[in-house]
């Protein structure tokens, strides 16, 4: 009969929990690295479909990997691999801002290779056809009881059937008329939602984004928090959550 020591048996448990913690954070990189990345929200440019303090999974396989889809952007090769998964109009996506690829931006999909684009009195036009845009319920930004003055809101349907939300914060904005835009081959035109507190392809801090730029695309929320002032207090915490969108399809 064979006995095994207490120690032995000790030995043995620690090993393997060892061998189980190294072979999650294996998987957890190779996920992270070639499937699903994590992101938050940092501001409301993307209001009211993105909020401040969403967490969101991006998926990184949706228009094939660039160098900008791994960790430290390693220049192994240009372009996308496998090509031919292109970006769609309304496409939420997350890329690498072009004159800082340190950065990363989240925004809409408006504007095509080889689109024109232009914004007359807050509405879109693309290729000289206008985006068809419907009143819609004012959206109300509701945090910690607070009620702040219903903002206009339209529903925008693209030229490909994508319907979203946008919000109109002011009447003559200052990118409410802008110049018409041609978008390079190879390139996409970005928009936030939030239509007058977003800095996107409108300008030229953005300007048009490569298709290499783009990290992927945006596809669910995971979690979600309120991050005002003093949201994270530990007895306070529980109830910044927004549970309700929490697993949430990002539209």
């Amino acid at each position: 009969m064979s006995v095994t020591s207490g120690t032995k048996r000790k030995e043995g448990g620690v090993g393997e929990t060892i061998r189980v913690i190294i072979h999650a954070l294996i998987i957890a990189l190779v996920i992270r690295t070639f499937l699903f990345q994590p992101f938050n929200i940092p501001s409301g440019s993307m209001k009211a479909t993105l909020l401040v303090g969403d967490y969101l999974f991006v998926s990184k396989y949706s228009y094939g990997y660039s160098k900008y889809s791994f960790p430290l952007s390693p220049p192994l090769y240009s372009g996308r691999l496998p090509s031919g998964w292109l970006p769609q109009r309304g496409d939420v996506v997350v890329f690498r801002l072009p004159r800082d690829p340190s950065i990363d931006y989240i925004k809409r999909v408006i504007g095509l290779p080889g689109d024109t684009i232009q914004v007359k009195e807050g509405q879109v036009f693309i290729n000289g056809v206008a985006v068809k845009r419907e009143p819609a319920k004012p959206w109300i930004d509701v945090e910690e009881g607070v009620r702040e003055q219903p903002i206009k809101r339209w529903k925008e349907t693209l030229p490909n059937g994508k319907s979203f939300y946008t919000l109109d914060l002011v009447d003559h904005g200052f990118a409410d008329n802008t110049d018409v835009y041609h978008v390079p081959p190879g390139h996409y035109f970005m928009m936030g939602d939030n239509r007058d507190n977003s800095t996107d392809s409108r300008f030229p801090q953005v300007g048009y984004v490569p298709f290499e730029n783009i990290v992927g695309k945006a596809q669910i929320i995971f979690f979600s928090v309120y991050q005002g002032e003093r949201a994270w207090e530990f007895w306070r915490w529980p109830f910044s959550v927004r549970w309700n969108r929490l697993f949430t399809i990002v539209r």
